[in-house]
């Protein structure tokens, strides 16, 4: 009988009825395979945060009616793999908690499992938004109805119901976001220019986690000119970070129309690029036109967001190559070199 391992040997052997999600830079599914391949050192991970893998795992073990919840945080090493003796250590821990047997993991009860996340080190506890995006996903992945607080979410971004906006749940928000079809986007697109300043930015910040059809983008967008007019950059932002699940296209275009703009840029906007909408930077001249922005801005922590986009697989590369070919009395070039120059004693 082979020995277990790894978190996927765990799952795979004990017969759970597992779902996986990223609960790093978005809340979206993370197919098995891909932490079997992470496990095994053959890939890194694909959308590292924090230098870490950052793993919400939904399941079902043995008689347990009401799925489990494990909220895990792995740490990487300096190109993205997995540091493996955390990882060890807690499959262990697992072990040696529910007994070697597989025929005991299939049977242990869930209180069991559940009770390995105290002062468990892997463990983390995710924002509000980040849970009930994962709730609103796993619940829709599952086939299971949405929460009670959706339908008067409906109702209100629908228009065709007026209410306190205050009385709005942010489960709610997250279940709209996750189950957002077309004809009901064509809707809030229209809807937008009207919603208060607080229900914008909830709504933005779980329409951020997925994607969205033009219309919607393009709304998104003029509000948040406008917000920028007004010196909202909370609002701002927040529909950046929503239109970069739009289209490479029209994302693209108001990334590229921001970074030509000095005025636009801060460090709250490179946040919104960076954080969600990663995966618009691959563009070649994007991406050197990004890292020049941060170079120039001195509020803007240049080292830690070009490490954190240095981990993503597909940027690693091109950011490295950027980084290299810098002149050296160029924003980046200076940088660096003020990176590499040696620190005053103090005193």
């Amino acid at each position: 009988m082979q020995p277990i391992h790894t978190l996927h040997d765990f799952f795979l052997r004990s017969g759970a009825d597992v779902r996986a999600y990223h609960l790093g830079r978005r809340v979206e599914p993370c197919a098995l395979d891909t932490l079997a391949h992470f496990e095994s050192g053959e890939s890194p991970w694909p959308a590292p945060w924090q230098a870490q893998a950052r793993l919400g795992l939904v399941f079902r073990l043995g008689d347990v009616p009401d799925p489990l919840i494990w909220f895990l945080a792995l740490p990487l090493d300096e190109q993205g793999h997995l540091s493996p003796a955390p990882r060890d250590a807690f499959v262990q821990r697992l072990l040696e908690t529910l007994g070697r047997s597989v025929q005991n993991l299939g049977r242990e009860s869930g209180d069991t499992v559940d009770n390995l996340m105290k002062d468990n080190p892997l463990a983390f506890t995710p924002s509000l938004t980040f849970q009930a995006l994962l709730h609103a996903r796993a619940t829709r992945d599952m086939g299971l109805p949405a929460s009670q607080h959706l339908e008067p979410v409906e109702a209100y971004l629908s228009g065709q119901q007026t209410q306190d906006w205050q009385a709005l749940g942010l489960q709610g928000i997250a279940d709209y976001a996750v189950r957002l079809d077309d004809e009901a986007a064509d809707t809030l697109a229209g809807q937008l220019r009207e919603l208060p300043d607080e229900v914008l930015t909830s709504l933005c910040y779980c329409l951020e986690h997925v994607e969205i059809p033009d219309t919607l983008a393009v709304a998104l967008r003029h509000r948040g000119e406008a917000a920028a007019g007004l010196g909202d950059i909370e609002a701002f932002c927040a529909c950046v970070r929503a239109v970069s699940g739009a289209s490479p296209t029209l994302a693209g275009e108001w990334f590229d129309a921001l970074l030509a703009d000095p005025d636009a840029c801060g460090p709250d906007l490179f946040a919104a690029m960076a954080g969600r909408g990663w995966f618009h930077l691959e563009e070649a001249e994007r991406l050197p036109r990004f890292l020049t922005r941060l170079a120039e801005e001195p509020r803007a922590d240049f080292a830690a967001v070009a490490r954190d986009l240095a981990l993503i697989p597909r940027l690693r590369l091109p950011v490295l190559m950027v980084l290299r070919e810098a002149e050296a009395t160029s924003p980046i070039g200076r940088r660096l070199a003020g990176l590499a120059a040696p620190r005053q004693p103090q005193g």
